[in-house]
C-alpha cells in the first residue's frame, strides 16, 4: 500500500529517493531483516553483517558514504520488501508526537505537502497507524513490532 494513493491530498511519492538519504537512518526489526533476506536470497545473518549497523537493541540499514541507504540506486533495490518506517513514509509515529515534524519533513521531501493543515495530517497518520497495528494483530504471520 503506497501513502501517495492513500492521502494524495498530503502526499505524493515522486520517487525521488530524498527519504532515502541521511536524517540518522533506517530502523530495521528483525521482521524486515528476515524479509530483506528471502528477497537478496541470503541468511537474516548474511543482511545484518553486511547491511546493517547495530543501534541500541536493534539495528540500522547501512547508509553509503553520500548518506544514502545501501539499497538505493537510482531506486530503491528492496521495494517490494522495504522496512516498515520505509513503508509508512511520511505517516510516521514520530508525527503524533511533535506534530512540527511535517514541515520539517516537508523541507526535504517534495512530495509532501508542506502548508497542509496539521489537524488533517494527524488524524490521518493515527487513523493509518492504528489500522496498521490491527492488521498485525490479526495476522499470525505479521512482525511483533507494531
Amino acid at each position: 500500500m503506497c501513502s501517495s494513493e492513500e492521502a494524495p491530498e498530503l502526499f505524493r511519492c515522486l520517487r525521488c529517493g530524498d527519504c532515502c538519504k541521511g536524517y540518522g537512518g533506517t530502523a530495521v526489526d528483525e521482521g524486515d531483516i528476515a524479509a530483506i533476506a528471502r528477497h537478496l536470497n541470503l541468511s537474516p545473518g548474511e543482511v545484518r553483517d553486511r547491511f546493517c549497523l547495530p543501534a541500541g537493541k536493534g539495528h540500522l540499514l547501512g547508509q553509503r558514504e553520500d548518506g544514502y541507504c545501501v539499497f538505493w540506486d537510482g531506486l530503491c533495490r528492496i521495494h517490494p520488501v522495504k522496512p516498515r518506517m520505509c513503508r509508512r513514509w511520511p505517516f510516521i509515529e514520530g508525527l503524533l508526537r511533535d506534530p512540527g515534524n511535517w514541515r520539517v519533513m516537508a523541507s526535504v521531501c517534495p512530495g509532501m505537502r508542506a502548508d497542509a493543515p496539521l489537524a488533517h495530517v494527524l488524524r490521518f497518520t493515527a487513523a493509518r497507524l492504528a489500522a496498521e497495528r490491527r492488521e498485525a494483530l490479526a495476522s499470525p504471520s505479521a512482525s511483533s513490532e507494531p
